[in-house]
């Protein structure tokens, strides 16, 4: 199998530190060029990652022939212009999430996908981490019996206001951020959409992003909570409930590289650890979306999946300022 060319629109921190590194050291990935709208920036940090070419300009990025497919890692507002212009370019886009900041945006996005025919696909890492494959087939297997409850929690403390996530108008706030994620692992493992949602939602008076959220999801015969916050101790588990045991999942989100990932089966049989084998959940990622633009074949995590996702978001804002259930 042949190798997919990167192209990295923009030198932000998790672009530099999780990203590319992991992704020059997968199979079927090289990272060919970096862009940084200042020359100066693009060029110093080419030169730290071992980058052959670097642009001081997102066009030149994308003008590049040598550039196969590029991964945005722009602010939330950002996301949807320039994948768009990635597309238009000939670009496969693995985009940071949120691939947009709302429903209407992913619609866009899946327009452009017909009308170009490139891959674009949501940068959720979770999706991809074997732990998660594992704990999908675990429940898939009966392994807890019939689910009926989840619950998730996610939280940091940030308070900077300069920090991309605490600008109301770069798309920041909790439930882009972070929210999302509880969001798309039950959807994922339950393998069903929720009928309905209600939330609770708290904004910061003074940046005015969404700080504290609580949400019930209704999937038919399963009831699904969370709980994100980014002025909290940093904290992270999910939980899958049975009649016949359930699952922990020990660290489901910002999964280690250094040491095997643990789910915690309890059932008839006991209490059982099952270790998940160390990987890097970013290097996955970009392997697995390479390997399908490669050979032709479906990627890990189709656009209408994001799709579905946000609209779980917009309903849980929506049930969040009416006090009303609201329905994806």
């Amino acid at each position: 199998m042949a190798t997919l060319n990167w192209g990295i629109l923009g030198t932000a921190k998790i672009a530099q530190e999780k990203v590319i590194p992991p992704m020059q050291a997968a199979d079927h990935c090289q990272v060919a060029a970096i862009a940084s709208r200042n020359a100066d920036t693009a060029r110093t940090v080419a030169e730290h990652l071992g980058i052959p070419r670097s642009h001081g300009s997102y066009e030149a990025l994308l003008a590049d022939p040598a550039v196969d497919a590029v991964y945005i890692p722009l602010p939330n507002h950002l996301h949807v212009d320039w994948t768009i212009k990635a597309a238009e370019a000939g670009k496969h886009v693995l985009c940071e999430k949120p691939i947009g900041v709302d429903t209407k945006d992913a619609q866009r996005l899946l327009a452009v996908r017909e009308r170009t025919g490139v891959y674009i696909q949501e940068a959720v890492m979770v999706r991809t981490h074997p732990q998660w494959l594992e704990v999908r087939e675990l429940v898939g297997d009966g392994a807890i019996g019939r689910v009926q409850a989840v619950h998730g929690m996610f939280s940091y403390h940030k308070t900077d206001p300069q920090n991309i996530r605490n600008v109301a108008g770069y798309g920041g706030g909790g439930m882009l951020d972070i929210g999302c994620y509880p969001i798309t692992t039950s959807r994922f493992v339950l393998g069903m959409e929720p009928r309905q949602v209600a939330a609770l939602i708290e904004h910061d008076p003074e940046l005015g992003i969404d700080r504290l959220g609580s949400a019930l999801l209704d999937f038919p015969g399963v009831q699904a909570t969370f709980t994100y916050g980014t002025q909290l101790a940093p904290h992270q588990c999910m939980q899958f409930f049975g009649d016949a045991g359930w699952i922990d999942v020990e660290i489901p989100f910002n999964a280690p590289v250094d040491r095997p990932c643990r789910l915690a089966l309890t059932n008839g049989d006991g209490r059982r650890i099952i270790d998940i084998e160390s990987c890097d959940q970013y290097g996955v990622q970009a392997e697995r979306f390479a390997r399908a633009v490669l050979a032709g074949q479906p990627q890990p995590v189709p656009l209408e999946d994001s799709l579905a996702n946000m609209r779980v978001v917009d309903a849980a804002f929506r049930a969040g300022r009416t006090g009303h259930w609201e329905r994806p």
